[in-house]
């Protein structure tokens, strides 16, 4: 796993109470600690009963806090002086997040009712930084009166809550209160720590994946777009800070966590969305590979097998980039306005034509011949253009990187705009 921008160096207390579900925190702290977190893990004593702390250790290379008097020998050693501030004050202080996963329902009566009997629930009341909770218990102990006044009121106090999910229990029972998924978890990290981001309160639509033109009720045209630059521009985005609407041809990736996901099958389809959904844009970003042409007509049965060839009309689809650049100079145009192009041959000049005619601020080029980059790869190689002729070559990179250089060029196209017109 690579790097996570958001979250290197960021410091998150993970706090693990006693649930069967602790087993899956151990993949969400190893997946914090391979983002470049600094992960600090602080168990209750029913915690270690699921999992050990020495496997928390092991996964982050920090120590683990178990009890009070424990953190306090782990911090001073034997011969140590006491330090200024008590640990439990220290370790909530220099914290950017406190997610406490599975957070169980004797946990979130604890904190609702602010007793501080062990070292988490400590912790806890003596935080500044957002706190996360993660549920997980059975199936009436969620739905239970008196855990859900205990939620209501840690919401009311600004506690974020992430799940819980339906599934079946380690109880046999069907229904909710299961612990979202570690991936889950993660994005709902991500999604804290960036909403101050620099493109906080700003509306962010992002196009992605492939579009399907119907032949028949069983066929149709369409190409190898996995939808996977698009998806890691929408989280780059939401790592900004932004309002993220996700315009997604037929994909099978996860939503972003805290993106808006609005599915569409047709280049016509994604047309309409695109355009209904830019007006209160800031910015668009469009990375989908719409095709550009479809079946003149579309067969209302599955066309059989005959003894000739099929000959199939092709007709152009609507030019969705186009359509938005005739919005200029209204205000239904976003302010910033990126596109993509695919390209086989005469990448820079194809692409920079491409920028001209759409009236384009940036666009973001990849030959689609090379197997590392483009369609289906998990990498890509791309060139940035933008109007004042500028020209940027970008290694070979993961496509995560790629979207978080697209989105700090974005950063910089909006705040000189605002210098030009006044509203910085």
């Amino acid at each position: 796993m690579e790097k996570i921008a958001l979250l290197e160096n960021r410091r998150i207390l993970l706090g693990v109470s006693g649930g069967i579900a602790a087993y899956k925190v151990c993949t969400l702290a190893s997946r914090l600690a391979q983002a470049g977190a600094q992960v600090d893990v602080v168990m209750t004593e029913a915690a270690t009963r699921f999992v050990t702390p020495l496997t928390f250790q092991s996964l982050t290379g920090r120590p683990v806090y178990t009890t009070m008097w424990g953190a306090l020998d782990a911090a001073l050693g034997e011969d140590a002086v006491l330090p200024t501030h008590v640990v439990h004050v220290g370790l909530a202080e220099a914290a950017d997040l406190l997610v406490i996963a599975p957070a169980t329902a004797n946990t979130m009566a604890k904190l609702a009712h602010g007793l501080a009997d062990n070292l988490l629930t400590a912790l806890a009341l003596a935080a500044r930084c957002p706190t996360l909770l993660v549920p997980a218990m059975d199936v009436e102990m969620w739905a239970h009166a008196a855990t859900q006044s205990n939620v209501a009121t840690l919401r009311e106090r600004g506690a974020r809550l992430a799940g819980p999910a339906r599934g079946r229990m380690a109880s046999g029972l069907e229904g909710e209160g299961r612990m979202v998924e570690p991936e889950e978890i993660l994005g709902h990290i991500r999604l804290v720590l960036g909403r101050e981001g620099a493109l906080a309160g700003r509306r962010v639509v992002v196009t992605a994946g492939p579009t399907r033109e119907p032949i028949d009720p069983v066929r149709f045209v369409s190409n190898p777009s996995s939808g996977r630059q698009g998806f890691a521009l929408a989280q780059a985005a939401l790592d900004s800070g932004a309002e993220v609407t996700l315009v997604t041809g037929p994909t099978h990736l996860p939503t972003p966590v805290g993106a808006e996901r609005v599915e569409v099958v047709t280049a016509q389809g994604m047309h309409d969305v695109v355009l209904a959904t830019t007006g209160a844009a800031d910015v668009l970003l469009m990375a989908a590979a719409v095709g550009d042409f479809r079946p003149e007509t579309i067969a209302s049965q599955k066309i059989k097998k005959g003894e000739h060839d099929l000959g199939v009309r092709m007709v152009r689809t609507p030019d969705i980039l186009a359509a938005v650049a005739a919005r200029w100079p209204d205000s239904g145009r976003p302010r910033v306005t990126v596109g993509f192009a695919a390209e086989s041959e005469n990448l820079p000049d194809n692409a920079r034509a491409k920028l001209v005619a759409k009236n384009l601020d940036l666009i973001v080029a990849n030959d689609i011949t090379a197997r590392d980059a483009g369609f289906a790869a998990e990498t890509n190689r791309v060139v940035l253009l933008d109007r004042q002729g500028g020209l940027e070559r970008l290694p070979l990179m993961s496509k995560a990187a790629v979207a978080e250089a697209v989105l700090e060029r974005v950063v910089a196209l909006l705040t000189a705009k605002e210098v030009i017109d006044g509203d910085a």
